[in-house]
């Protein structure tokens, strides 16, 4: 069985590496939109976004100005960040598992 420091490790790699497929997702559709070229469909991005990478897709927003005049974009995926975060906090607080930071 795995120790939870494992699986915590792999956990935050999972979450570091999908963070980052959402950021280089939309560096690659806002590169696309210059070229008018074929583009990543939007359910791509948000699926990403609902997968973990919830972040990096914000951060890929902002960075770029890639979708941030669609309210489908700047109000959903925060919300998808907030659910997110929500689902976290609350497997922190009421697991019967002792998560301690250090």
């Amino acid at each position: 069985m795995p120790d939870l420091s494992d699986v915590l490790t792999i956990i935050g790699l999972y979450i570091i590496c999908v963070n980052l497929l959402g950021l280089i997702y939309f560096f690659i559709d806002k590169q696309k939109a210059k070229r008018q070229s074929w583009r990543t469909p939007e359910a791509t991005l948000f699926t990403i976004a609902l997968f973990g990478g919830s972040i990096g897709c914000l951060l890929g927003m902002y960075l770029f100005h890639h979708k941030t005049a669609k309210p489908k974009f700047y109000i959903g995926m925060p919300v998808i960040l907030g659910i997110q975060v929500l689902i976290i906090l609350t497997v922190l607080f009421l697991s019967p598992i002792d998560f301690k930071i250090m």
